[in-house]
């Protein structure tokens, strides 16, 4: 039986990558396109722990780089760089990891910093109120303010329009600890004592409730958010039009399934899921790995097996996944990079989907 799942599991993989082939119709000429399929999975070796071939990209002494997103022409990478003295969003080269500049320092732009047209937008409060800013990516020039907001908005979506999708957060009316600086940064879906929704805020900043839930994604089309909604200890992964129209659900497990990003194509939602090994009263105790799931809710994958905490995807058009993961980095790695020492932190991985 289980060598048969495993035979199941390995079918699913294989659509998967048969599909983005569909979208990078330039790689289908390489060679050897499953050999970065996980090794001893099956049966046969059940006894080895599960592995993938995710490359590490980013290491930083002293420093945690997270959430990483692609540019909309795929050279880039911004992510989120925090290290004792400060956090900052800072753009990358994708093939190399390499640092080319700060972005911004704004304090809001942590958990708000996203890719529009080539610069970057982002929260801040520099003028008295807040407000989304738009910024070019290569930190120079003017920084323009696109909307001024109210409330606890995070997350922010701009869209061609002019109006913007974001997460709002309420009042649960239990105690607040937005503020805390022992947050867990690998958690962005999540704030105690508030309970989060999906708003539309119009060219006029007029706003309207369209869902509740966390982690919206716009479709690469434009036309659709994926998104996560809590149900219970549970969260779901859920799509709908950018007015809020054809709510349609992913996911039912019981698992925390958020995070969700799209492929290239749109055929396809990567998302982050402790469903390999769920334990929904103390997260700590979950395995956070990265999956994908076609737009028609089938052909669940896993795409990384690690024991660390995988999350944050981004899908790129060199047909690999990136995320950020405090999975352990090895001897060789570690000389390679000039690294001493334990790093204990967050670093930027990818995967192929296509070698």
């Amino acid at each position: 039986m289980e060598s048969l799942e495993g035979d199941v599991e390995m079918k699913k993989l294989n659509v998967f990558v048969a599909l983005l082939l569909i979208s990078t119709p330039a790689l289908v000429q390489a060679e050897g396109l499953l050999d970065w399929l996980p090794k001893g999975s099956s049966s046969s070796a059940k006894h080895e722990k599960p592995s993938d071939s995710a490359k590490l990209l980013t290491a930083e002494p002293g420093e945690s780089e997270m959430y990483p997103q692609v540019s909309h022409e795929g050279r880039h990478l911004i992510v989120t760089l925090q290290s004792k003295k400060a956090s900052v969003i800072s753009r990358r080269a994708i093939e190399n990891g390499d640092p080319l500049n700060v972005v911004t320092d704004d304090a809001r732009a942590v958990d708000s910093a996203r890719w529009y047209q080539g610069d970057v937008t982002f929260l801040s409060q520099r003028a008295g109120s807040l407000g989304l800013w738009r910024k070019a990516a290569d930190g120079e020039g003017v920084v323009r303010r696109v909307k001024e907001l109210q409330g606890e908005i995070t997350q922010p979506i701009l869209l061609t329009n002019g109006s913007m999708i974001a997460v709002r957060f309420e009042s649960a009316g239990k105690t607040r600890s937005k503020a805390s600086s022992t947050r867990d940064r690998f958690n962005n879906w999540l704030v105690s004592g508030y309970r989060s929704e999906i708003i539309l805020v119009d060219q006029h900043g007029s706003i309207r409730v369209l869902s509740q839930g966390t982690n919206p994604a716009l479709s690469p089309d434009g036309e659709w958010i994926a998104f996560s909604m809590p149900v219970g200890r549970s969260y779901h992964l859920y799509m709908m039009r950018t007015d809020g129209s054809e709510l349609t659900q992913l996911t039912d497990e019981r698992s925390v399934d958020v995070q969700p990003t799209w492929s290239q194509d749109g055929k396809w939602v990567v998302f982050t899921s402790n469903r390999a090994k769920a334990d929904m009263r103390k997260s700590k105790n979950s395995n956070w790995d990265i999956w994908a799931i076609d737009r028609e809710g089938r052909n669940l994958t896993q795409l990384t097996m690690d024991e660390a905490r995988d999350g944050a995807p981004a899908v790129g058009k060199d047909g690999r996944v990136y995320f950020h993961s405090d999975r352990k980095i090895s001897k060789a790695e570690k000389a390679l990079r000039n690294l001493k020492g334990s790093t204990g932190k967050f670093h930027i991985w990818s995967i192929p989907v296509v070698k």
